[in-house]
């Protein structure tokens, strides 16, 4: 059976103990929490804060579905908040911060009992940056990271992205091929998929053996890269869920709307109702 959870990241202007209590409220049964300013920034958080996260999973009988290190808000790089710093930035001092911050997210995610992590698929490639580049380099900055989540029995996951080093499932086949581990995995972002051209219905069953969690938002017709809530885009969230149930998944489903900050509550509460009847 699928669990539905919810990612926090559509709570930015409300601390995680908030946004714990509303998410629960709401009727869901997990939470993706934000390794990111203002709710779980690694590198800032005191002991007191993750026993703080700790107590209110458990007061509110929420469990963790991932912890989201994609985002970086806090590093504030004016380019772009969430892609920088890169796994393929050509500075490597820069993109050590990103190296860094997934060690420190791994550990972070051992803490609170999450089962696994999502991180962004290498970088931005730039001008005169080959594929085969790119990624050699997000192999080298990504296996430091593969160590720490062995160690701590955490789950790696990649999570393609449009406009990113790893966009479509071949290109992800093709680099996590040459890493032998366990707990390197697919995040499967339905979203993602759809704005590449690669309906999510027609990949989940090729994909379902690298498949540890799932992403889901909707996107319009037009396939441009903007999170909606479920059912108001193009996506068909029948025949997905149809092709994911035919797999057996019986793992966390987290319903990603982070441009709803403004009015979160109503987004996750038509989210789940949405979906809960397709469930």
């Amino acid at each position: 059976m699928m669990k539905l959870a919810f990612s926090s990241n559509a709570y930015m202007h409300f601390s995680i103990e908030d946004t714990i209590q509303k998410i629960s409220e709401l009727g869901y049964s997990g939470i993706e929490i934000l390794a990111d300013v203002p709710h779980a920034w690694p590198a800032g958080l005191l002991d007191e804060r993750k026993q703080s996260i700790r107590d209110c999973l458990e007061k509110h009988n929420l469990h963790v579905s991932n912890v989201n290190a994609f985002m970086m808000n806090a590093v504030a790089d004016p380019r772009q908040p969430y892609w920088h710093p890169g796994w393929t930035d050509p500075d490597p001092h820069y993109r050590a911060i990103r190296r860094e911050h997934t060690k420190r997210a791994l550990l972070l995610a051992a803490e609170i009992g999450a089962p696994n992590l999502t991180t962004e698929p290498g970088g931005f490639l730039l001008e005169g940056q080959t594929w085969d580049e790119g990624a050699r380099i997000f192999y080298e900055e990504l296996m430091p990271c593969v160590e720490v989540a062995e160690e701590l029995n955490v789950k790696l996951l990649i999570e393609p992205e449009p406009e990113l080093l790893i966009e479509k499932f071949d290109q992800y086949l093709e680099f996590v091929s040459s890493i032998d581990s366990p707990v390197i995995g697919l995040n499967f972002d339905i979203g993602h998929a759809y704005c590449v051209n690669e309906d999510p219905q027609d990949w989940v069953e090729k994909m379902a053996e690298h498949t540890v969690h799932y992403h889901f938002e909707d996107i319009a017709s037009t396939r441009v890269h903007q999170h909606l809530i479920p059912g108001h885009g193009a996506i068909d969230f029948k025949a997905t869920i149809d092709a994911i149930n035919a797999t057996n998944y019986d793992g966390w489903i987290t319903v990603e709307l982070y441009p709803y900050i403004d009015n979160p509550d109503d987004a996750a509460r038509e989210a789940k109702e949405f979906l809960t009847n397709l469930l």
